[in-house]
């Protein structure tokens, strides 16, 4: 992929200044232009910089390349866009003119030929990409998920009565392969089987899986996406027969305290906001909320 620039001149109030569109070729002349804004709020943007960090060690893990976009105005980042297809466009907004910047983006990525399947980021920055994109295309857009970000600095204990950490091996590979796709089917409506077994056997390879057993593996979680000072919990899955008895609270819980006593300064995990039992699972365990995200479909229909 080419790396490009765009330049706009904007009105407003204070006169006409100039907005600039940049696309870029590599990760890491991405992350040079936003990575100190995105860290400035580093639990908010875990996504992104986890998403990007992983591609700057490991750009052979994508087969498409992705989408790194900035838009700028003269008292520099304004919003940040980077997309892994057929994964949704994740966004960040900093200050400035936000819905100038998302048209503008819209723009570039239509110009661009990116087939967007949809956005994902904080509310404000979210909803205003996903508007000026139904605007620029005519596709239609929908809500489909409203996500809390949560962050942990101090696990707290004791450790539950029953039941133990550890980490997944290759024996637990078709178990993993089974909740995995479950859980697929839970968050997001469909699933794969296959890349379910993809994802099953690349967590256990990299040492990310966990699994909280009480006689029997009972539920699960992940570490995923490192970042400079923290690292996120992710996939927690508890098959419904297990529900009910606090083993998603012991698995996410001593997960997370084993992260920070092997350093990290913090952990975070997004929640459903409607999924009142997992925010009361988190917030038992010492999660804080910090922000919300929303994430839009966009759909091939006309927009309104």
């Amino acid at each position: 992929m080419k790396a490009g620039i765009r330049a706009r001149c904007v009105a407003c109030r204070m006169g006409v200044f100039r907005v600039i569109v940049k696309t870029y070729a590599d990760v890491e002349s991405f992350l040079s232009n936003t990575q100190a804004q995105l860290e400035s709020n580093e639990v908010a943007n875990s996504l992104m910089l986890g998403v990007c960090l992983r591609l700057a060690r490991s750009p052979q893990a994508v087969k498409t390349a992705p989408y790194l976009g900035t838009v700028g105005d003269e008292k520099g980042l304004v919003l940040a866009a980077m997309m892994t297809p057929p994964h949704k466009l994740v966004v960040y907004g900093h200050q400035g003119d936000l819905d100038g910047a998302a048209r503008l983006l819209a723009e570039d990525l239509v110009g661009g030929g990116w087939k967007v399947p949809g956005v994902r980021g904080p509310t404000e920055v979210a909803r205003s990409v996903a508007q000026s994109w139904a605007r620029s295309t005519g596709q239609r857009c929908e809500l489909e998920r409203q996500q809390r970000v949560h962050m942990l600095r101090k696990a707290g204990r004791p450790l539950p009565e029953r039941g133990r950490l550890r980490l997944a091996t290759p024996a637990d590979i078709e178990l993993a392969t089974e909740w995995r796709y479950a859980f697929d089917i839970a968050v997001f409506g469909q699933a794969d089987r296959e890349a379910a077994r993809q994802a099953a056997e690349h967590r256990i390879g990299e040492g990310d899986l966990y699994l909280w057993e009480d006689e029997r593996p009972v539920s699960m979680a992940t570490k995923t996406r490192p970042t400079r000072n923290g690292i996120s919990v992710s996939l927690v899955y508890t098959p419904p027969q297990w529900r009910g008895r606090g083993y998603a609270t012991a698995c996410v819980g001593e997960l997370s305290r084993l992260l920070l006593a092997s350093g990290w300064g913090y952990c975070a995990l997004f929640a459903e906001v409607a999924n009142a039992a997992a925010n009361r699972v988190y917030q038992k365990i010492g999660y804080q909320p910090v922000c919300e995200y929303e994430e839009y479909a966009f759909l091939e229909e006309p927009y309104p």
